[in-house]
């Protein structure tokens, strides 16, 4: 169970349309919200995505946040998860310098204390994949670093809250159905 005091973490149910994101960033921007994470993806619905943001406690108000990502047209439903229980996860792959043996048996004992396994290694660098909170992924690229980290990337933060506390919708889009041409009068209208 995660309890982050100085992140605040907000989930929204999107539209699964284009253009979603670049309004939800845009009115980011507009309010002077920073984004400390944006992880977006589908859901078990075709018609729905699920964005999760974290912003910093101490230069955001989460619940203002909140707020004015319920006045975006696409914005379907947002709750601010970080203030009950949740569970969330950073994934990382990180590549590091693997090039004599103190530091492939280093890689190898540092990955033992974590939930991260190597999943690539070759003779002079070695890829480490992990998938923990995100405080569990910072700890180990601190400790990856005096090796020789090479290159990393990180999926963002997604949570979702515990036991019953669901986020989900009902939506679904209008469907467009065509005007028949035999309803329409003599001159087209």
């Amino acid at each position: 169970m995660a309890k982050n005091t100085n992140k605040q973490i907000l989930v929204a149910l999107v539209e699964n349309l284009p253009g979603v994101l670049n309004r939800v960033a845009s009115m980011m921007r507009r309010r002077n919200f920073n984004i400390d994470s944006l992880t977006v993806g589908r859901t078990h619905k075709p018609n729905l995505s699920r964005m999760t943001i974290v912003v910093d406690a101490e230069k955001a108000n989460g619940r203002r946040i909140a707020a004015n990502l319920f006045k975006l047209v696409n914005v379907l439903d947002v709750k601010l998860i970080s203030e009950e229980p949740f569970v969330s996860r950073d994934l990382a792959l990180i590549k590091v310098r693997t090039d004599d043996v103190d530091s492939r048996n280093g890689v190898t004992m540092i990955c033992d204390r974590y939930p991260a396994r190597i999943v690539d290694i070759g003779p002079k660098v070695a890829i480490i994949e992990i998938t923990a909170q995100e405080s569990i992924v910072e700890e180990l690229i601190s400790e990856l670093e005096p090796i020789g980290i090479m290159e990393m990337v990180r999926t963002g933060v997604v949570a979702m809250g515990r036991g019953i506390r669901i986020l989900d919708s009902d939506y679904e889009p209008a469907i467009n159905v065509p005007i028949a041409s035999s309803n329409l009068d003599a001159t087209g209208v």
